[in-house]
This record gives C-alpha cells, sequence and structure tokens, in this order.
C-alpha cells in the first residue's frame, strides 16, 4: 500500500491488519445478554440482602426468646419427675408458662451441652432469661424425691415391701405398723378393724427424703378417701345395701381376680348373685390371702381361714389387698343380666334364669368363660384343661 505518509515505506498489508466486519445478530445480542447478567446480579443481590435480613431478625428473635424484656414472674415450683427427659421438661415448662417457646429453649439447652435432671421441686421465675432457667435446673434442688408406684391390687406387706427397696431407709415394718395403727386416720375404716387394708390407693407417687413411713401412709390413706368421694362410694353403697367398707372388700376381690378390664363388672356380678343365692364365694385369691406361699394349694383349701371362702360363706372379714378406681367402680356397677346371646345363657333348662354364677380363666390374656350353672362351668373347666390353661 502506498500514497500514505503515516506509513513506512517497507509496510505491507496483513490478514489479521484488516478490519473485519462484526455480524449483526451478534452485536444485537451482546446487549440483551448483558441485561439478562445484569438481571441475575440484581436477584442474587436482593436474595443475599433479604437472606441476611432474614437471619438478622432470626437472630435478634432468638435472642428475644431467650432474653425476654422486663423484670421475671414471682417464683413458682416446678417438679421435675424421675424419668423426665429435656423434651418432656421444656414441653412442660412451656404449659406452664415458664418459657415462650420450647424449641429456641431446647435448641439453647443443646448448645450447652445439656442438663443432668435430679427429681425434685425447683423454684423456677416465668419470662426469666434462658441462661438463669439452665443454671436453676442444672443445681440439684433443696428437696428432692423418687417416684415409687404401687400397682392395684398390692397388699399392704407388698406396698411396705416396694417402699423399702425405693426408699432404702425406710423399713417395711415400720410401713406395715403404720397401716395397723389408730394413728393414722381413715374415715373408711371402721370401729371395728385397726388393718388399712384396702384403704389405701394404688398410685404413683413422689416420695422426698424428708418423708416417713406413717406419712406416706396416711398419703395413700388420704388418696383412698379422695377417690371414694369421686366415685360417691357412700350413695353408691347405699343403693346396694352394703357399708362403704364391705364394697371395698369386693372391689379388692375383683382387683385381684379380674386380669382384663372388661371382666371387672362380670367379677362383680358373680359375687352378687351368690352373695344373693346365700352361695359360698369360692374365690381363690381370698383363699390365698395370708397363707403361706410354700403351702400347696390343696393345703391352702383345705386350711380354716376366715378368708377361706370354700369353706366359710359371704364376704372375707377385710379387704384382701388395695383396689384401684376401676375396681370400686365395678363393685358398685355391676354387669346386671347377660344377654340372650351370651355363652352363660345358651343351652339352658327350661324355667332357668340366665346369671352369672360361675367363671373360670379361658385364655392366655387373663379373660374369663362365665357360667349360669355348675354343668356349664364344669364343661369351661375341661376346655381351659384342654389347651393347657389349668393343671
Amino acid at each position: 500500500m502506498t500514497g500514505d505518509p503515516l506509513l513506512p515505506n517497507n509496510w505491507h498489508d496483513d490478514p489479521w491488519d484488516r478490519v473485519t466486519e462484526v455480524p449483526e445478530d451478534l452485536l444485537e445480542s451482546s446487549p440483551r445478554e448483558f441485561r439478562q447478567l445484569r438481571g441475575v446480579a440484581r436477584t442474587v443481590a436482593i436474595v443475599v440482602v433479604a437472606s441476611v435480613l432474614f437471619l438478622g431478625c432470626l437472630g435478634w428473635w432468638t435472642v428475644r426468646v431467650l432474653n425476654p424484656s422486663g423484670e421475671p414472674g414471682v417464683a413458682v415450683n416446678f417438679t421435675v419427675n424421675d424419668g423426665n427427659t429435656i423434651s418432656s421438661v421444656t414441653a412442660r415448662l412451656h404449659s406452664a408458662g415458664i418459657i415462650s417457646n420450647a424449641t429456641i429453649f431446647r435448641w439453647y439447652v443443646s448448645t450447652k451441652g445439656t442438663i443432668a435432671l435430679t427429681p425434685g421441686y425447683y423454684a423456677l421465675k416465668p419470662k426469666d432469661n434462658a441462661g438463669s432457667l439452665v443454671e436453676a435446673l442444672s443445681t440439684p434442688p433443696a428437696q428432692t424425691f423418687i417416684s415409687v408406684t404401687f400397682p392395684e391390687g398390692m397388699t399392704v406387706a407388698q406396698m411396705a415391701q416396694r417402699l423399702s427397696e425405693k426408699m432404702t431407709f425406710m423399713k417395711p415394718e415400720d410401713f406395715v405398723a403404720a397401716a395397723n395403727s389408730l394413728d393414722t386416720a381413715s374415715e373408711l375404716r371402721p370401729k371395728s378393724q385397726t388393718s388399712l387394708e384396702g384403704l389405701l390407693f394404688p398410685d404413683t407417687y413422689q416420695i422426698s427424703g424428708d418423708d416417713t413411713e406413717s406419712r406416706v401412709v396416711a398419703r395413700l390413706a388420704s388418696m383412698m378417701e379422695r377417690v371414694a368421694r369421686q366415685v360417691d362410694l357412700a350413695a353408691g353403697a347405699k343403693a346396694r345395701g352394703f357399708s362403704q367398707y364391705e364394697i371395698l372388700i369386693i372391689a379388692s376381690l375383683i382387683e385381684r381376680e379380674a386380669k382384663v378390664a372388661g371382666d371387672r363388672s362380670k367379677i362383680a356380678q358373680v359375687i352378687y348373685n351368690r352373695l344373693a343365692k346365700k352361695m359360698k364365694l369360692e374365690i381363690d385369691a381370698s383363699v390365698k390371702y395370708g397363707q403361706d406361699p410354700a403351702m400347696t394349694w390343696t393345703e391352702m383349701k383345705a386350711t380354716d381361714t376366715p378368708y377361706n371362702t370354700y369353706i366359710n360363706a359371704g364376704l372375707p372379714p377385710t379387704p384382701i389387698a388395695n383396689p384401684g378406681k376401676a375396681s370400686i367402680q365395678a363393685a358398685l356397677a355391676p354387669f346386671g343380666t347377660p344377654p340372650a346371646s351370651d355363652a352363660a345363657c345358651v343351652g339352658l333348662p327350661a324355667g332357668v334364669k340366665c346369671e352369672y354364677l360361675y367363671y373360670v380363666l379361658a385364655d392366655e390374656a387373663g379373660g374369663h368363660v362365665f357360667a349360669t350353672t355348675y354343668d356349664q362351668h364344669l364343661a369351661n373347666v375341661e376346655k381351659s384343661k384342654t389347651v393347657g390353661l389349668l393343671p
């Protein structure tokens, strides 16, 4: 190329020196892609800012939950029971209004490791800061206790043994002595009796290290009085023509005989039907009461004691165990006349009224089959022997 004064004389064209035209579609697409990238960047920025704001608000809210504004409320008693977990305690703290959010409090506890909960009574302030609550729950309480469960159907002697197993400083003999002492009050005990057998309500109780055997017995007796009022024992017993104490005797028989809930009212009906017909009750559990466990059944059955209902008619002189609420209710509301479809009513001789008078173990769950006649009963006994339920 010549004629250009700005170029050297030896200049020559190279392919890369030539200006190449840019395709129109590329020129048009570049601004569009830029706009798209700018839109993505804007979206990302918005998300980042929103996330930061959200996390900031969440953090602020969490701090407010863990550190409520204002002064804490007046301290209230809060009980930690034997076997409670952080989760269950936290739920109860929320229900009691001591904390406002169970989930946040559990998370806070997890950041501290955990709390070694000790059963007892704690003085906690509602709306106190989480740190103070955790510190209070981590400090063993001034008064601790152990949960002791007395199952339905236990005798006084068995309750005494259960208590001494849980509270090793308590003596079984002292519990029995308190249960046989007139110093322990019970409005359900007749003047002719000294023992509180059948008058101690079986339940789970919180026993503290400051308790004594007599105080525990008094609490169990007081609870039975409360349950008696709940089921209106006085009115129910009067309506059936029995004393409150006699109803508790019947309830104790039901408690020891019934293994499934559905049998309670039926066994109650058997007892009332037999009493009405002047039939001996022939209740095995009563025969065994107070007998030497080493004795055979044949020996027990042949031993004449006031509780041997194969030998003596009527109710035993005292309850044979401490009944629960369900058995007391069954004693007050027996089953009544069975329906015509009941096995006890099928195939009866003409003129024989269908009513429960006998029962025998019928299944491995402890259920019983009931009968009207002795022949029906013997047939049921043979069936139970065939399947190995009876020797």
